[in-house]
């Protein structure tokens, strides 16, 4: 009997493994396409017309470039200020939600990063169950391997939600302050993310004291260490000094080359976004 439990059992484990390996979302397509929806718009769709409600979402990403720098930072220094450190997860902020975790017992901490979030948002759904986070865990890692920080983060302002039925950093611009995402303020940047933990509870059309609070803290942590140079982020890592092979002797040549021309080639690369109007048709960035 215990061997036939066990056999159920494994059996059991090995199709749920390959049915995750099946539909395993490919995040490569990602580097140069953007998502025309995500799980998450789905799902308040379904919640919308459940509710028997127009589901019209309010959706159309832009560039990087396109995006105010102090909406940038206030992410970063409100979600995820170890961004560009981390690989996929924080190891240190998980440790410190689980123990929080473990002493409330239940699950309300995330100690997701902005990496976690994106695969949240874009192929999975709201729940905290160990199966959910464990699928995100390994989405996140896969997002680490095929796009750069740059895109991730990008990808990320693009589709989180900033309140009800709107997804994205240009359309929450447009929406709240008639003005498109490169022209948003730092006090605006500091209450749009400010909302991200629950956008709906604190929607940035009517800020209550709980996000006008969180919008202080964005701001005094933007003040303290938020404002850095793209460069200083966004830059390369340098490779590890090696030292130089040791000298040979040589013998002088007789004969005296000429030496041949050097040629530097520059090369410059342009990222563009084209804009939409409509809730979910989107152009992808030319490349």
């Amino acid at each position: 009997m215990f061997k036939r439990v066990i056999g159920i059992a494994l059996a059991v484990v090995a199709i749920f493994v390959a049915y995750e390996w099946i539909t395993f979302p490919d995040v490569s397509q990602l580097k140069s396409d953007w998502p025309k929806t995500t799980a998450f718009m789905e799902l308040r769709r379904r919640e919308l017309r459940a509710a028997g409600k127009d589901d019209t979402l309010l959706y159309h990403p832009v560039a990087y470039s396109k995006i105010s720098p102090y909406l940038r930072r206030a992410v970063l220094v409100a979600e995820d200020n170890e961004f560009y450190e981390h690989k996929a997860v924080d190891v240190e902020a998980l440790k410190a939600a689980i123990e929080k975790d473990w002493q409330r017992k239940k699950l309300t901490q995330g100690g997701s990063t902005i990496t976690q979030q994106l695969a949240k948002n874009l192929y999975l759904n709201p729940s905290r169950n160990p199966i959910r986070k464990i699928e995100e865990y390994f989405i996140a890692r896969s997002l680490e391997n095929h796009l750069s920080k740059k895109r991730i983060l990008e990808l990320y302002l693009n589709v989180v939600e900033m309140g009800e039925r709107v997804y994205g950093a240009d359309a929450a611009a447009h929406f709240y302050f008639h003005t498109p995402a490169s022209a948003i303020s730092p006090s605006q940047a500091a209450l749009l993310a400010g909302c991200l933990p629950n956008p709906r509870a604190m929607d940035p059309a009517t800020p209550n004291s709980r996000l006008r609070a969180r919008q202080r803290m964005i701001l005094a942590r933007m003040r303290r260490w938020g404002y850095l140079f793209e460069e200083e982020v966004l830059a390369p890592v340098p490779k590890k000094n090696v030292p130089p092979p040791p000298e040979l002797e040589q013998t002088p040549a007789t004969d005296t080359a000429t030496p041949a021309p050097t040629q530097t080639t520059t090369s410059t690369e342009t990222t563009g976004t084209t804009e939409t109007t409509g809730t979910t048709e989107t152009q992808p960035p030319s490349s």
